[in-house]
């Protein structure tokens, strides 16, 4: 079969790249000549996904995928159509479905009967049946099942593990009617492997959800629950800071018991994921007070480590502060809602001065982000962001003079620090 994968991002390139990889025909859209070009020279265009520069190569050298600018023309050569274009969330909540409509708008010129048509952009729950169909029916002059098939079916990978993920969770499929839900999972069924797991309620493969509505409240609920846990631990570690108890002590204790799931506390939830889509949840069911509250605790833990820090250091005005991690987690080469952001800016906001560090950014990339680089001087305290593996090996004799560090991660050693006030968050 031939398969058009609309979007060659962090996600859908390496999907482009595991259908391929099952031998069948792919054609990877993308509206950038440059991602386009790149790809069809066999190159991956970002750094940081295992196996993607290898398994790229090899795909592109067999002809199995190729790149294209033109999304009309690859759809119309297709019989699935798999759709991993960005959505983008506004402060307020409100989803801006700007790329999406394009994307969906270019995919309906080139649609003919018969095909199948997947979104696995994460969705408020309502779109794929409101939003897509009526605009794929408008574009095409084709009717949705009966022409031609709708699914949602939510991406459910991270970046950097997109493929050893694809085999380790359930693929959900929703479609806007019972042919269209049998299409995705023969489809699914055909270009993804999974992993034998005896932890789920039933064998892990692709799970029919029953409707695309099911399947896109599932991504929403997945996600939200892990901002309100992490939520429900960050309100566990301020309380613990105020009474000199070691939070990480009390999470250990309530998982050894296997009702209790309680997610780490820290100093920023950031990413593509799971900041952005309790706010589309939020936008389905205003109401959701639980949910808003989450949010809102999280949004302010930047100010909050801050708050330890001038606690510990005293008045910041005229300090040199250094923020380690601009990336908004570990080993990920991503800014996208990171803590550094609210971090800096409340650090200004008290009169300090402040640089960054990270090891997967040159200082003129964290410039570009209108984040200061570090220069090498002294400073006088540290507050570090995002966990990466390099902070383990840092110690009080790499940065001579400082005097307080805020581990937003818990991440760095504290055998290491000696000499030097170290403060953990809910420590």
């Amino acid at each position: 079969m031939n398969i058009t994968v609309v979007g060659l991002g962090k996600i859908g390139l390496p999907l482009a790249v595991q259908f391929a990889s099952k031998g069948q025909k792919v054609f990877g859209a993308d509206v950038s000549p440059t991602v386009v070009e790149t790809v069809n020279a066999g190159t991956e265009p970002f750094p940081g996904e295992a196996h993607l520069a290898e398994k790229l190569a090899e795909v592109v050298g067999s002809g199995h995928l190729v790149a294209t600018t033109d999304t009309a023309d690859a759809v119309s050569q297709s019989e699935f159509v798999v759709i991993v274009v960005p959505l983008f969330v506004g402060a307020d909540g409100t989803p801006d479905f700007g790329w999406m409509d394009s994307a969906t708008q270019d995919i309906a010129r080139g649609l003919k009967p018969g095909t199948t048509v997947i979104y696995e952009t994460t969705l408020p729950v309502g779109t794929t049946r409101t939003r897509w169909a009526p605009m794929l029916q408008d574009g095409s002059g084709l009717t949705a099942g009966q022409d031609f098939h709708l699914v949602f079916s939510p991406e459910r990978v991270l970046t950097g593990r997109v493929f050893a993920d694809l085999r380790k969770y359930p693929k959900l499929v929703g479609g806007l009617d019972e042919a269209a839900t049998a299409k995705a999972v023969e489809f699914y069924e055909t270009v993804l492997d999974f992993d034998e797991r005896q932890d789920l309620p039933r064998p892990n493969g692709v799970w029919d959800m029953g409707t695309a509505e099911a399947a896109e409240l599932a991504k929403l609920a997945e996600t939200t629950y892990r901002d309100v846990n992490i939520g429900l631990a960050n309100q566990f570690a301020r309380f613990s800071d105020q009474h000199g108890i070691d939070v990480l002590k009390v999470i250990e204790a309530c998982n050894s018991q296997p009702f209790s799931h309680i997610h780490l506390p820290g100093i920023a939830v950031g990413g593509h994921c799971i900041p952005v889509y309790p706010r589309l949840y939020l936008w389905n069911d205003p109401d959701a007070t639980v949910v808003r509250s989450a949010r809102e605790a999280n949004a302010a833990m930047p100010a909050y480590a801050v708050d330890l820090l001038a606690a510990a250091a005293g008045d910041l005005t005229g300090k040199r502060v250094l923020v380690l991690g601009a990336s908004y987690r570990g080993g990920v080469k991503e800014t996208a809602f990171s803590g550094v952001f609210g971090t800096v800016d409340e650090l200004r906001a008290r009169g300090a001065e402040v640089h960054v560090s990270d090891p997967m950014y040159k200082p003129e990339e964290l410039e570009a982000l209108k984040l200061p680089a570090y220069d090498g001087e002294p400073v006088d305290a540290i507050v570090v962001q995002a966990d990466h593996a390099e902070y383990r090996e840092l110690a009080a004799s790499d940065f001579p003079g400082v005097e307080v560090i805020v581990d937003g991660r818990r991440v760095t050693d504290p055998e290491r620090w000696t000499g030097v006030r170290r403060v953990v968050i809910g420590g």
